[in-house]
């Protein structure tokens, strides 16, 4: 008994002149907050789902200097159409180390806006520049994902609006840093 009494006295007198290092100040006890982003990928792949579960044949129109075309898309190639935006799969595991999120309350927009940017320089192998997801506050649901990516020359931009229509931009970026609409293809499926 007096020898565990002694024990005690000892530590509790080494650990008054050594404190033990506080967790948020020790350097090594910092863990990183990861990031999570908006699986974006995922929400447009379970659009198009519902679009070809409930046999809804979306229709194209394709805009070339101020003349329209208009097709309908098979529902096996729904996918094809949006194709250049599936990739690369935007989630919390794979594009955090590039980009990072700011979130906000639009009220021009009646949204909370989640937007995000590189943080880093991006390697050339990653089209993807920016990309905003826009929640209703009232539900909590997906109003609107824009998304932007720079292939070669050309810009390509990416308006999803939940389960009623995309528009998909092309822009040329010419060599003297202007730029011009080389054709805007709209797809509706929520009639």
């Amino acid at each position: 008994m007096k020898l565990s009494f002694f024990t005690a006295v000892l530590l509790l007198l080494h650990s008054c002149t050594h404190p033990l290092k506080n967790k948020e100040t020790d350097p090594l006890k910092i863990t990183e907050v990861k990031q999570s982003f908006f699986p974006v990928t995922n929400y447009i792949k379970g659009q198009l789902f519902d679009i070809r579960k409930y046999g809804i044949t979306p229709l194209k129109y394709t805009t070339i200097k101020n003349h329209t075309d208009s097709v309908w898309i098979k529902l096996e190639d729904v996918d094809l159409a949006v194709k250049e935006f599936l990739e690369p799969e935007i989630d919390s595991l794979n594009l955090t180390h590039f980009f990072t999120e700011k979130k906000f309350l639009d009220q021009t927009l009646d949204a909370i806006t989640f937007s995000y940017d590189p943080s880093t320089p991006l390697p050339d192998s990653l089209k993807l520049n920016h990309w905003d997801v826009y929640i209703d506050p009232n539900t909590g649901k997906v109003k609107r994902i824009f998304m932007i990516k720079n292939i070669d020359n050309k810009t390509l931009q990416l308006t999803w609006q939940s389960s009623k229509w995309c528009i998909i931009n092309t822009i040329i970026n010419k060599p003297d840093g202007t730029t011009e609409l080389e054709k805007e293809e709209k797809i509706i499926w929520g009639y």
